[in-house]
């Protein structure tokens, strides 16, 4: 009679979280249809959906095992509602062999983080030399550096990009094509901005989008505590995990404003539009939603495997660099490369003018 209580206690405890992980979940995937100022908690749930995805397969597991078809369709109706949420991270298939023969353009993102700072240009000139094998015909540039030691970039680069345009500090834009015209996107109080660039494909005018918003400063956050760990200062991790709760909420809200900011800008314009760069933010979260708008993902579209574009640990393989484009484009291809260069990989996709 002991154990079938206990046996009992702990079915009804695992019922319970049925329930709650499936109302995380839910939560979750309308998170970002909020924005996070005033709704935090609601936001954040966004960040942990692939563990909420999960716990949601381990309770079906159990309810399957032991047969209880009433209770295992909870988890199983939820995760059929992670459907659309799981396109923007894992597609089934593979890249199509004929994707480089068919017609259109090709455009290219990279977080390059200043080439690493070195000062032979090599790390320049082998991305380059990446775009040329690729057959980029678009390079959207984040976290660029003009000067690696004496060679400048920018020089290097104009003979297979022979049209370029800066942005505000480290944004440019590489360009086969002619530019027309362009503009600068300023945020007030930090170093990250916009821009874009009108550009001339064969008669058909294209409105090219890069980037990059307001960072995490989770990194940032843990450098200063190694530092302080380093020379002797003992860290509770209450207060380390509060620096970083703090600095990832700020960064969502600073980010938020600078999506709706850049989201008004693409709205206005009167051509079709490719929005690239480095959202620092995952998908289906406020600021992804904002910027997509009524914009196709690249990704949902045409990509193919498990798509995480920061390099680092599994914890740490997130999807936070984009390419987006106005349904009047058909994409072909979305792959990443994996270059080592920087803590970002670099994303392409062939589309169809």
């Amino acid at each position: 009679m002991g154990k079938l209580a206990v046996y009992k206690y702990f079915s009804f405890l695992i019922l319970v979280a049925t329930f709650a992980i499936a109302g995380f979940t839910l939560f979750g995937l309308f998170g970002g249809d909020v924005r996070p100022a005033g709704n935090m908690a609601r936001a954040m749930l966004v960040y942990v959906l692939p563990l909420f995805i999960i716990a949601n397969i381990v309770v079906l597991a159990y309810w399957l095992i032991r047969r209880r078809w009433h209770w295992a369709a909870i988890p199983c109706l939820t995760l059929l509602c992670c459907i659309p949420y799981s396109g923007t991270l894992l597609k089934f298939g593979s890249a199509p062999k004929d994707a480089d023969s068919k017609a259109g353009i090709k455009v290219a993102t990279y977080n390059v983080a200043h080439f690493g700072r070195e000062t032979t240009g090599f790390i320049a000139q082998d991305i380059l030399a990446e775009m040329r094998r690729q057959k980029v015909d678009i390079f959207c540039i984040q976290e660029y550096d003009d000067h690696s030691g004496d060679q400048i970039n920018s020089e290097n680069y104009k003979e297979y990009f022979p049209y370029m345009v800066k942005g505000r500090d480290d944004m440019m834009i590489f360009s086969r094509y002619p530019i027309i015209k362009n503009k600068t996107i300023t945020f007030e109080m930090t170093n990250n901005s916009a821009m874009w660039a009108d550009v001339n494909v064969n008669g058909h005018p294209l409105r090219i989008y890069n980037v990059h918003l307001q960072t995490t400063g989770i990194n940032r956050t843990l450098r200063k505590a190694a530092k302080l760990q380093g020379a002797g200062f003992q860290l509770q991790e209450s207060r380390l995990f509060s620096a970083i709760y703090g600095n990832y909420s700020t960064g969502i809200m600073i980010r938020s404003s600078q999506a709706e900011l850049v989201a008004q800008d693409i709205r206005n314009a009167n051509i079709p539009v490719i929005v690239c760069g480095d959202f620092n933010d995952v998908p289906y979260s406020y600021v992804y939603n904002t910027m997509l708008g009524n914009l196709v993902d690249g990704f949902k579209e045409c990509g193919h495997g498990w798509m995480y574009t920061f390099r680092g640990s599994v914890k740490k393989s997130v999807r936070i660099d984009y390419i987006f484009h106005s349904q009047t484009i058909t994409g072909i291809d979305y792959y990443r490369h994996n270059l080592t260069y920087s803590d970002h990989y670099p994303i392409f996709m062939k589309m169809e003018i």
